[in-house]
């Protein structure tokens, strides 16, 4: 056992840090509470030993192949893993017919890993079926796509699918100072510092995925330690600064100067939101883009546009607001980095619109006179009047119908009497909102010929 322990622990010591530093118990994986957390349905079933068949759906580098690997130490069952990019048929069957064996010769069930599950077509997974059913094997599938799409019902509908979440940064931070702190895996017997500045850098080009900012991690560390080969970090104690300026050697990636809290993010938005106002589609896509690579929430990005589809567009392209929200959709959907194009898509859109305020200067004039006169009386004639004594009230009466009249539209106040010839929304004549101050003027005509005749 201690050969054989030294031998691990030699074949650790060369293993990537990513690879080092993979949680080996469940309270040791971070971002995905719901899914391991002491409460949950997965830690319950560990711990009374009663597992069940599951699709691992989350993006890259989110901990699939980490959790099933604590599924298997963690259990009495036996582990075994494939890849479905380098195995088919035959392989399966080998695994079937070793399972069969494990349970014949000592009465244990076979936990089977299959990495990127959706790369197997309809008949290799039809190969797993019957076996998952009747038990003989519990399948942990892990894929970054859609199950819904890419793995057949039948197979889907024997399964629990349990989607991850996507790393934030904080929580790549934190994984990237435990990193740095453990002296048995991480690099802690290293001696290193980093900045803060160094660290955001580091989780924002990971894009959410653990194992990028590991070895990114690792990659600027030795980077940092070759540029300083005075500096035999970890033997003499001293401690070894691994600088902003190292990381974006190392990863061959700039940072981009932006505090999601300060002022760049102001400066930024704001300049996307005039880009998209004075009609610029190549400039709102560069202070997208600018954004984006910087780390900025898409969701925040799609959020500002749903808005400006409203306050900048309004009328003049009732259209503009259902493609923002398509786009958030569609982004939610499909995420980074193939979603990406749905927000140009939207950006294009809302920059090249006819433009119209007209919507969201009505609300605020409209907000300034509730303000302003406070609770005033809906007028008695379109009050309804469900009971006798609301009729007697004088509710309803004199109230037309507004179908009962020819183009479906008749002259009638629906303002208090106090706000009487008030008007809040003036269209303009741009766009689809042309069409609409056409509508309303010949209204006004109708209205004003008919308020003629009652004097007369």
């Amino acid at each position: 056992m201690d050969l054989f322990d030294a031998g691990m622990a030699e074949q650790l010591s060369h293993a990537p840090l990513a690879d080092r530093m993979r949680p080996r118990h469940l309270e040791e994986v971070v971002g995905q509470a719901h899914v391991v957390g002491r409460d949950s349905l997965l830690c319950r079933s560990i711990a009374d030993d009663r597992l069940f068949s599951i699709i691992l759906w989350g993006p890259p580098g989110c901990g699939k192949t980490t959790i099933a690997g604590i599924i298997a130490r963690e259990t009495r069952s036996h582990f075994m893993e494939i890849s479905a990019v380098l195995s088919g048929v035959k392989e399966i069957r080998k695994v079937i017919d070793a399972a069969g064996e494990q349970r014949r010769l000592h009465a244990r069930r076979t936990i089977l890993f299959v990495d990127e599950i959706h790369r197997f077509n309809k008949a290799q997974q039809d190969a797993f079926l019957h076996h998952v059913e009747k038990g003989l094997i519990i399948l942990v599938g892990a894929t970054t796509e859609n199950p819904s799409f890419e793995v057949i019902p039948a197979l889907v509908s024997r399964c629990r699918v349990v989607a991850l979440k996507r790393l934030s940064k904080k929580q790549i931070r934190l994984i990237l100072e435990r990193a740095l702190t453990d002296r048995e895996r991480g690099l802690g017997h290293m001696n290193l510092t980093m900045s803060g500045e160094a660290l955001d850098h580091i989780a924002a080009v990971s894009d959410g995925d653990v194992r990028i900012a590991l070895t990114n991690l690792e990659a600027a560390a030795g980077f940092a330690r070759q540029s300083t080969p005075d500096v035999k970090s970890g033997s003499t104690g001293a401690p070894m600064d691994v600088t902003l300026a190292d990381v974006e050697q190392a990863v061959q990636k700039k940072a981009l100067r932006y505090d999601k809290s300060g002022d760049q993010h102001f400066n930024l938005i704001s300049a996307f939101h005039k880009s998209l106002r004075g009609s610029d589609p190549d400039a709102a896509l560069y202070w997208m883009t600018r954004m984006m690579s910087a780390g900025e929430d898409p969701l925040y990005i799609l959020r500002r546009m749903v808005r400006f589809a409203v306050e900048d567009v309004g009328l003049a392209d009732p259209g503009a607001l259902t493609v923002a929200l398509n786009a958030l959709e569609a982004f939610r959907f499909l995420g980074h980095p193939e979603g990406d194009d749905c927000l140009a898509q939207a950006a294009i859109y809302l920059a090249t619109a006819p433009k119209s305020n007209r919507v969201y200067m009505a609300g605020k004039a409209v907000r300034r006179e509730v303000e302003n006169t406070g609770y005033l009386p809906v007028p008695l004639h379109i009050r309804n009047a469900p009971t006798e004594v609301m009729k007697q009230q004088g509710y309803h009466a004199g109230y037309k119908y507004a179908h009962d009249y020819p183009g479906g539209y008749v002259p009638q106040e629906y303002l208090p009497r106090e706000l009487d010839g008030c008007s809040f929304y003036d269209p303009t004549a741009r766009g689809y909102e042309a069409t609409v101050k056409n509508r309303l003027e010949a209204r006004q005509r109708i209205h004003r010929h008919d308020a003629g005749r009652e004097k007369k």
